[in-house]
C-alpha cells in the first residue's frame, strides 16, 4: 500500500510540474507547446488524484487557483520594506531636472545607466515566496501596511505558485517580488460585453476592473476575471545563489524564475536615448494591449540607488515620466438612447465636440441609467470625458460647481424610443429592455449580427441594407432573409440587377455555413464563436442543443454555469424555437458533420500568427477564416509556428522572430491562395519553422 501511495505522490508532483510549466508557456510566453485539450486532461488527472487523496493537496498546487472560501475581511499586513511611490515628471525638462538633482549627490562624472519601464495602470502588489513557494500576496496600501490578498493572487494565471517554473535554477530562501496586476484591454472589452449582455453594469476602465477584481472578499470572483501580472522589482531577497546588483539584472533574474516581465523594458546609457525611447513608446501606447499612464525611469545600479536613498516617500533614483492627460471637460448637450439587438436600452452622451488625446470626441458612453442616477449626470452639465486607447470615450461625471440651474435630470425611459412599446426592468438588474420582438431597432441589429463576418458572413448585407429591409417590411426576423427574391430587392433604393443578384447569391450561400456559425449568428447572450464551436462539436445538431438539460450543458468544458443557463434559457423561449424551425424550412444547415465523415480541412495541423492590418479583413475575421479551415491562431511566434500572416505596420518583434526562425511570411492574398491550394491537394511545408513556403513566402 505504501508503494502505491508513493507512486501516486510522485505522479501528483509530476503533474504539478507539467501544469506549472505549460501554464507558464501559455500565460507568460504566449507560446504553448500542448493543446488546450491536453492541458485540460493533465488538470483533470491532478484534480481526481487530489480528490482521492486530499492529504496530498498543497497551497502551490495548480488546482488551488480556483479560489478559496470568501474571507470576512482583509487582514492588514506590514511590508518588510516600504513600497514607496514615485515622483512625477510631465516633460523632458522635468526629467532632466530630476537627473540633475540626483547627480549633485554623486561624485562628478559617475557613469549612469537607466532602465525604462512602462508604468502599467493597474494595482501594485507584492508577492512573497519562501523556499520557492508563494506564501503571501499583499496590496501596496499606504506603502508600509497593505492588505493580505494571498487567496486572490493565487487565481491570477501568470503568477507562479512555485518558482522556478522550469530549469535547474535554485530558488532563493526568501524573495519578495513587486509588480502590477492589470487587465488586458481586449479581455476588458470582452468582460464588459459579457456583463452588459447579462444586464450587469460595465466597468469604467481596465484599472478599476483590475483593482476591484483583486480586492474581492470572495476569491472565486477574482478567479473569474481575466487578470494578468507584470513583475518589475525585487523588494527583498535572501539566500540566493546569484543576487542581482542592478535593476536590469533583477528583471532578467525574475524572468529566469518564471515571472512575466514587460517586453517593452529597455536599458540605456544616456538620458537623450531614454527620452527618445519614451517619446516613441508614448506615441504607440494605443497599440498596446494594456493601459499605461507613462514610463518609469530608474538608475540601473543598486549601489547608486542605495547612495541616493529616499526623500519623503519617493526614491531619488527613479521618476515617473507621465503621459499627457487623456481627460477633458465639455458640455453634455443631450442624452441619447441606443437599442441593441438583445433589446437593451443603452444611454449615450451627445457632447459639444472636444479634443481628447489627439482625437475629437462628440459622443461618449454613459453605461446605463443606474450609473447616470448614481453620478447625478444631467443634460446641460459640464462633464469630465476620458478616452483611454481604443476604449470607447466615457463620461466620468459632472462638474457640479459649474451648474447654473438650467441642467435637466433625465429619468430612465418607460417606453422604447424606437417602437414606443413599454420597456421591462427586472428587479436586481441594471439593464432596461425593449421586449417587443418586432421592434425595428432590435431587428436591424439582429440582421447586422446575423450577416457579420464572424457569423453567417453575408457579403453586401450591412447596416444600411438591414435598415432598408426592415423599413420596407420585407423581413420580420432573420429567417425571412432566405425568402427574399430578386424583385423584392429591386424595389429598394440603390439596388440594380447585379447588386440584387449578388446579395441573393450571398444569402443563398450562407445556408451551407457550419452549425457553429448559425449558433454565433443567433446572438445568444454571452455566446461567441469559441463557445459556439464547442457546442457544435459536442452535440453535432441544433436539436440536440435545444433539448439538452441545463445540468448537462454545465458539464461541458469551457461552458460553465452562467453560459449554460444563457443557452438553456434561450432555447426554452417559444419564439426562439420557432425561429429555428423557420430556418430549417428555408434550408439553413443546422447540423455539424462528424469529424470522421468530413474531409480534412485545408489548414489542418498548421499554426499561424497574425500581425499588422490586413487590407480587406479584420484580425478577428482572419482568425475566424483560419480556424474555419482547420488552422490554429496563436498570439506569439515560436518554433512551432508554421506561417506569419503580415499586414501593414506589422509588429517588429513577431516579424523579426519569424525571419530569425525561417518561418514563411504570407500576406492576405497569399493566405487565401494557401487555403485554395491546399484544398486542391498541395502538401504542407515540412519542418517546424525552417521549411519553405515556395511561391507563397513573401520577401519583405
Amino acid at each position: 500500500m505504501s508503494q502505491d501511495i508513493q507512486a501516486i505522490r510522485e505522479r501528483v508532483e509530476q503533474l504539478r510540474k507539467l501544469i506549472h510549466y505549460h501554464a507558464f508557456r501559455y500565460y507568460t510566453l504566449d507560446a504553448p507547446e500542448i493543446s488546450d485539450a491536453e492541458y485540460d486532461a493533465l488538470m483533470r488527472e491532478l484534480e481526481q488524484l487530489e480528490q482521492e487523496h486530499p492529504e496530498l493537496i498543497t497551497p502551490d498546487s495548480p488546482t488551488q487557483r480556483v479560489g478559496a472560501e470568501p474571507a470576512p475581511e482583509f487582514v492588514r499586513v506590514e511590508h518588510a520594506h516600504p513600497m514607496t511611490s514615485l515622483a512625477d515628471a510631465f516633460s523632458p525638462e522635468e526629467v532632466r531636472a530630476w537627473l540633475a538633482r540626483a547627480q549633485r549627490l554623486l561624485p562628478e562624472g559617475t557613469p549612469l545607466e537607466f532602465v525604462v519601464e512602462p508604468k502599467i495602470d493597474g494595482l501594485a502588489i507584492s508577492l512573497t515566496y519562501e523556499g520557492g513557494v508563494l506564501v503571501r500576496g499583499a496590496t501596496r496600501g499606504d506603502g508600509r501596511f497593505g492588505e493580505d490578498i494571498t487567496a486572490n493572487v493565487r487565481t491570477v494565471r501568470n503568477i507562479p505558485l512555485l518558482i522556478p517554473v522550469h530549469g535547474e535554477m535554485a530558488p532563493p530562501a526568501v524573495i519578495e517580488v513587486r509588480g502590477e496586476i492589470y487587465m488586458p484591454r481586449d479581455l476588458f472589452l470582452e468582460l464588459n460585453r459579457q456583463r452588459e449582455e447579462a444586464g450587469e453594469p460595465p466597468f469604467a476602465n481596465p484599472r478599476n476592473a483590475a483593482a476591484g477584481s483583486v480586492r474581492q472578499l470572495d476569491p472565486r470572483v477574482t478567479a473569474g476575471r481575466p487578470l494578468r501580472f507584470f513583475a518589475y522589482a525585487i523588494g527583498y531577497i535572501e539566500g540566493a545563489e546569484e543576487a542581482p546588483d542592478t535593476q536590469w539584472a533583477a528583471l532578467d533574474y525574475l524572468r529566469r524564475l518564471g515571472f512575466p516581465v514587460n517586453p517593452d523594458v529597455r536599458l540605456f546609457d544616456n538620458l537623450d536615448d531614454v527620452l527618445r525611447y519614451a517619446e516613441e513608446w508614448m506615441n504607440k501606447r494605443d497599440e498596446l494591449n494594456y493601459e499605461a499612464d507613462g514610463v518609469v525611469i530608474k538608475i540601473n545600479s543598486f549601489d547608486i540607488q542605495q547612495r541616493l536613498g529616499i526623500v519623503g516617500n519617493a526614491p531619488r533614483w527613479a521618476v515617473a515620466f507621465k503621459f499627457p492627460a487623456r481627460e477633458a471637460t465639455t458640455k453634455l448637450l443631450k442624452i441619447g438612447i441606443n437599442v441593441g439587438r438583445t433589446g437593451v436600452l443603452t444611454p449615450y452622451a451627445i457632447l459639444e465636440p472636444v479634443r481628447v488625446g489627439g482625437v475629437t470626441i462628440s459622443q461618449a458612453t454613459l453605461h446605463n441609467f443606474d450609473d447616470i442616477q448614481r453620478k447625478d449626470i444631467r443634460e446641460g452639465d459640464t462633464v469630465v470625458i476620458r478616452r483611454a486607447g481604443d476604449v470607447i470615450p466615457q463620461v466620468l461625471g459632472p462638474v457640479k460647481a459649474l451648474r447654473d440651474g438650467s441642467e435637466r435630470i433625465v429619468p430612465p425611459p418607460d417606453h422604447c424610443p424606437v417602437c414606443g412599446e413599454p420597456v421591462r426592468h427586472e428587479e436586481g438588474e441594471v439593464a432596461i429592455y425593449c421586449v417587443n420582438p418586432s421592434c425595428p431597432a432590435t431587428l436591424i441589429r439582429r440582421l447586422e449580427h446575423w450577416a457579420s463576418r464572424g457569423a453567417m458572413d453575408i457579403d453586401g448585407l450591412g447596416t444600411r441594407v438591414a435598415q432598408q429591409l426592415v423599413e420596407a417590411e420585407l423581413v420580420r426576423n432573420v429567417a425571412d432573409l432566405y425568402a427574399l427574391r430578386r424583385e423584392d430587392l429591386l424595389r429598394l433604393e440603390g439596388f440594380g440587377e447585379k447588386r440584387a443578384e449578388n446579395l441573393i447569391n450571398a444569402i443563398d450561400a450562407s445556408r451551407h455555413r457550419p452549425l457553429w456559425r448559425v449558433l454565433t449568428a443567433l446572438g445568444i447572450p454571452g455566446i461567441g464563436s469559441q463557445v459556439s464551436q464547442t457546442l457544435a462539436a459536442h452535440y453535432l445538431s441544433i436539436d440536440a442543443i435545444m433539448n439538452a438539460p441545463l445540468a448537462e450543458l454545465q458539464e461541458i468544458p469551457g461552458i460553465g454555469p452562467k453560459l449554460a443557463e444563457s443557452i438553456y434559457d434561450y432555447f426554452q423561449r417559444p419564439r426562439n424555437r420557432e425561429l429555428v424551425e423557420a430556418l430549417r424550412r428555408h434550408g439553413v444547415n443546422l447540423q455539424e458533420q462528424p469529424v470522421g465523415e468530413r474531409q480534412a480541412a485545408p489548414l489542418e495541423g498548421l499554426t499561424f500568427v497574425i500581425t499588422g492590418t490586413l487590407p480587406t479583413m479584420s484580425r478577428e475575421a482572419a482568425t475566424t477564416l483560419i480556424r474555419e479551415h482547420g488552422g490554429r491562431v496563436m498570439d506569439s511566434v515560436s518554433k512551432n509556428t508554421d506561417y506569419l500572416v503580415v499586414g501593414e505596420r506589422p509588429g517588429a518583434t513577431k516579424y523579426n522572430k519569424a525571419r530569425q526562425l525561417g518561418i514563411p511570411i504570407l500576406d492576405e492574398e497569399n493566405l487565401l491562395a494557401l487555403i485554395a491550394g491546399r484544398r486542391n491537394g498541395e502538401s504542407r511545408r515540412s519542418g517546424g519553422g525552417g521549411g519553405s513556403a515556395g511561391q507563397l513566402a513573401l520577401t519583405l
